[in-house]
């Protein structure tokens, strides 16, 4: 597998502020409101920037090789980020298609755990994907697919309601990626789950995998769990 680690990234967090009292969940219906404002802003600048540019017509791999050709500089870049990938394998796709196999969560000291997509509940009678224990440290590691062509500027965004109330929004640069048959594996920072009285319990989350030209590859929405321990049954997505 091919393992990619910060570069070309940049990330804007608004941490984990989960002591969300009674008092609070009068702004349910705000901070909804506000929630689909920022995502209506973002798409609308996305549209407006490729106004601007003008991308004109998409072109297929080996289009855009013959094309800049004559650019030497741009002709290097192109092959470096290539590498060994063998374009007669690829075909004459001028889209990019990216495929985000599956999403593991590592913690010291425990198995890691694998949620494969499309995501599936851990048992027939919850809702809840995973329980993670408050206080513990976790890294996030995203496993995709990119066929067909290169996919400039994908970008991970992470939105985290408790009680209706968010109390945490990620967003990550990820990079642009050449298409190739091995999976991608691109490793986020470490970080801590909150901890507390007022931070156990459920919380409800929206991921998303979009590209510079505004292409979601995914969009899931999902719960998970903080708890005071461990779980008894170590959680699976089986």
């Amino acid at each position: 597998m091919s393992t990619v680690v910060g570069s070309l990234s940049t990330k804007d967090n608004v941490k984990f502020n989960p002591q969300v009292r009674e008092e609070k969940l009068g702004t349910t219906i705000k901070d909804r409101e506000e929630e689909k404002i920022i995502e209506e802003d973002e798409e609308n600048k996305l549209k407006g920037e490729r106004e601007i540019m003008d991308l004109g017509p998409l072109f297929s791999l080996k289009e855009q090789l013959e094309k800049d050709k004559d650019d030497e500089s741009l002709r290097k870049w192109k092959e470096q980020l290539l590498g060994s990938v063998d374009l007669s394998a690829i075909g004459e796709s001028k889209e990019a298609e990216v495929k985000i196999l599956s999403l593991t969560i590592q913690c010291p000291g425990r198995q890691d755990l694998v949620l494969p997509l499309p995501f599936t509940k851990t048992s027939k009678t919850s809702s809840c994907l995973f329980a993670l224990k408050e206080g513990s440290r976790y890294r996030l590691l995203f496993s995709f697919v990119v066929a067909g062509n290169i996919v400039s500027g994908l970008k991970y965004t992470n939105t985290v309601w408790k009680t209706g109330v968010r109390v945490d929004y990620s967003k990550k640069m990820l990079g642009t990626f050449s298409p190739q048959k091995e999976p991608y594996v691109y490793e986020m920072e470490e970080e801590t789950t909150p901890s507390g009285m007022f931070a156990r319990g459920s919380y409800s989350a929206r991921t998303k995998f979009v590209d510079d030209d505004g292409k979601c590859y995914l969009d899931v929405s999902y719960h998970f769990e903080i708890q005071k321990k461990w779980p008894t049954t170590p959680s699976t997505s089986s």
